[in-house]
């Protein structure tokens, strides 16, 4: 019998074999208002508009920062509907009717090689703001907070560790797209003045690292090279890359920057070609739909603010087997389910995992200390469970659960079948409150 973890593996290995399929853009596009780290948001457009892809239409305020909102096709725009966004959350979003003719917004003028060249750190901060770049590996973090650290950059890494079951978008970009992530490698060496740059694999990743071995010997002396770093989840978890990668612990509070480290995904790093040499924001990606509950697991180029419900059916729907269906936006680990297919895919979606609901039985806490001995973060899961559910507060603040990188690790090895995470999780509300 194939056990369930042998299945992901080989769900993730075939689909990591199958070339990216580049969708249609809709007829309908869909752009959120607001998302996770933005709550709030002003619109620049009023309904029957004009408006021309990569245009800023509005701006959403966080807060630490601001972040402008462009259109990923051009068209008019038609109003504004309430979708699911990956937060797993009802969120308004600006309907935009596609007229399929692409025209971009005729202010995004390309950058020659000259103007590139005489870019300073701080002109890619600038330029970065302007386009909204941020995190594509799910983080959603603004790209350029990260060029904005006054300590000195020695080290950049590269994570294309893609560590989340079933998900092979990455993997499939760096295997399509290589010369996008060399020069957005080479891209980030001139911003920080800093040549060591390690794109970091994992070393049961043969084909890519023979791809890129190969490739980068023709770009020999260029400081960019293959770092090898272990098989294990959840080793993308920049804490864990950094370490392999480098030797060095960053400590809990401290930041990467103050070790002399700089880690972007892989995804972001290749989108800085599209920001730096012609001006662009990000308008589409690359997003896995797989799972045991889709017929054809697929991998897709989508423009941002595609329905998902479009991608299932492009994927011939969801299984017949008359089970019901779990719909997760993100990796099976950390991503976030979502009570509909009515939903918008943003730009920090990597992937839709479609998979039979299963129903395990929950047992009491057997206090086996499996939980204990996955966590990453050296917490006692088991521990900040049994306050929360005695709202003990303070106990509560002593365990630190704000250190939690909910990698979901408890829940999966839980002998019990608990939804260890899901304690954490309100632990972490309730350890925030004064």
């Amino acid at each position: 019998m194939i056990s369930k973890a042998t299945h992901i593996a080989d769900t993730k290995g075939l689909l990591g074999m199958l070339p990216t399929i580049e969708a249609p853009s809709p007829d309908y596009l869909f752009i959120a208002t607001e998302n996770a780290r933005c709550s709030k948001s002003e619109i620049f457009i009023k309904e029957g508009d004009h408006v021309y892809l990569g245009q800023t239409i509005g701006m959403r305020h966080g807060a630490f920062f601001d972040q402008p909102i462009h259109t990923t096709c051009s068209g008019t725009f038609v109003g504004i509907e309430k979708h699911y966004h990956r937060s797993g959350k009802l969120v308004p979003c600006l309907k935009f009717l596609n007229d399929h003719l692409d025209e971009w917004d005729p202010s995004l003028k390309p950058r020659t090689q000259e103007e590139i060249d005489a870019l300073t750190k701080e002109d890619y901060v600038e330029i970065l703001k302007n386009v909204a770049s941020v995190g594509l590996g799910g983080s959603s973090f603004p790209t350029y907070v990260k060029f904005q650290g006054k300590h000195e950059i020695k080290t950049i890494l590269v994570n294309a560790i893609e560590c989340e079951p079933y998900v092979s978008a990455d993997h499939r970009l760096m295997l399509e797209k290589p010369e996008d992530v060399i020069e957005g490698c080479k891209l980030l060496q001139k911003a920080f003045q800093c040549t060591d740059v390690r794109i970091c694999l994992k070393s049961k990743y043969h084909d890519l690292i023979e791809v890129y071995t190969e490739i980068l010997k023709r770009h020999h002396g260029s400081g960019i090279t293959i770092c090898r770093v272990g098989n294990f989840y959840p080793q993308g978890w920049e804490i864990a890359m950094i370490k392999a990668a480098t030797g060095i612990e960053v400590e809990t509070r401290h930041l990467p920057g103050e070790y002399g480290i700089a880690n972007f995904n892989v995804s972001t790093v290749a989108a800085l070609v599209q920001a730096i040499k012609y001006n662009r924001p990000v308008i589409e990606r690359l997003v896995s739909v797989t799972g045991d509950g889709i017929r054809y697991p697929s991998n897709f180029k989508i423009r941002i603010g595609t329905q998902l419900a479009a991608l299932i059916d492009m994927c011939g729907g969801f299984n017949d087997d008359g089970k019901e269906k779990v719909v997760i936006l993100g990796g099976p680990m950390m991503g976030a389910s979502v009570p509909s297919i009515d939903c918008i895919v943003s730009k920090t979606v990597t992937s839709c995992i479609i998979l039979n609901a299963e129903a395990p039985k929950e047992e009491p806490c057997i206090r086996c200390g499996s939980c204990v001995l996955s966590c990453p973060t050296h917490l006692e899961p088991q521990q900040i469970m049994a306050a929360v559910k005695a709202n003990d507060k303070e106990r509560i603040k002593a365990l630190k659960p704000l250190t939690c990188i909910e990698c979901g690790l408890c829940t999966y090895v839980c002998t019990s079948k608990i939804r260890v995470t899901d304690f954490i999780r309100r632990a972490k509300v309730i350890a925030k409150l004064p």
